[in-house]
């Protein structure tokens, strides 16, 4: 009976909206309740039908695909009202640790100065963008993070990273030493879901919001003895 309402309100409805997708799902309610409750759709179906309102509202906008709306393991397991079971954030690490891309000749760092203006930049990729190129996209480090101590802005969602390289004793990031710290803080960049299966860390990497050269410059700003993090 919903699924059957909701089509009809949809049919009627040729250019949907996001708007037109909340009157669907009041009307739709509305109705049932009206014809009576003798059978009230399954967790399982309401979601079906929300699902497919959502996709029907949505269309591409300049580099926003609809394919965004396609949730992954990660994505659908942390979003859900229930903490996901350990064998499915298991997987989840396991599936985010296999999408990361070391980077070429195993060279991690590049130049903390350039590390330290994406970290400052908050700008992320948008539907306005004439292509998907991450040039223009910042790191968003502070957004989260304490990193310099010149910085007195900053977010405390995520751990402070000031003196991240020293506290770890990465004196010499191309000695043997540092290479577990190296591949930790890549990889966590990359896909921070490689070690925390729910984090709230952008993907950079993985979502492309970063280029590997830009990720190597905020791996600079964290690891290089020479940069105001590790060295101050």
């Amino acid at each position: 009976m919903l699924n059957t309402i909701v089509k009809a309100i949809q049919a009627a409805t040729p250019r949907p909206t996001l708007r037109t997708t909340s009157l669907w799902a009041a009307a739709a309610t509305a109705a049932f309740t009206t014809v009576g409750c003798a059978s009230l759709p399954s967790p399982q179906e309401l979601d079906a039908q929300a699902n497919a309102m959502i996709k029907v509202a949505f269309r591409d906008q300049g580099i926003a695909k609809v394919d965004r709306i396609q949730q992954d393991l990660a994505q659908s397991a942390c979003s859900s009202d229930k903490m996901p079971p350990p064998e499915t954030m298991q997987k989840v690490m396991q599936e985010a640790m296999a999408t990361v891309k070391w980077p070429a000749a195993g060279q991690y760092l590049g130049d903390w100065r350039e590390g330290e203006k994406l970290a400052q930049n908050g700008r992320g990729m948008t539907w306005t963008d004439a292509s998907a190129d991450t040039k223009g996209n910042g790191a968003q480090c502070y957004n989260c993070h304490q990193i310099s101590k010149a910085e007195i802005s900053y977010g405390t969602i995520g751990p402070s990273l000031y003196q991240y390289g020293k506290l770890r004793g990465v004196t010499d990031p191309n000695s043997a030493a540092a290479e577990p710290i190296l591949k930790y803080t890549w990889a966590k960049i990359w896909n921070s879901n490689a070690y925390m299966a729910c984090s709230g860390m952008p993907r950079f990497g993985h979502a492309k919001l970063l280029s590997e050269d830009q990720i190597r410059h905020v791996m600079a700003l964290l690891l290089d003895p020479k940069s105001p993090v590790n060295a101050q």
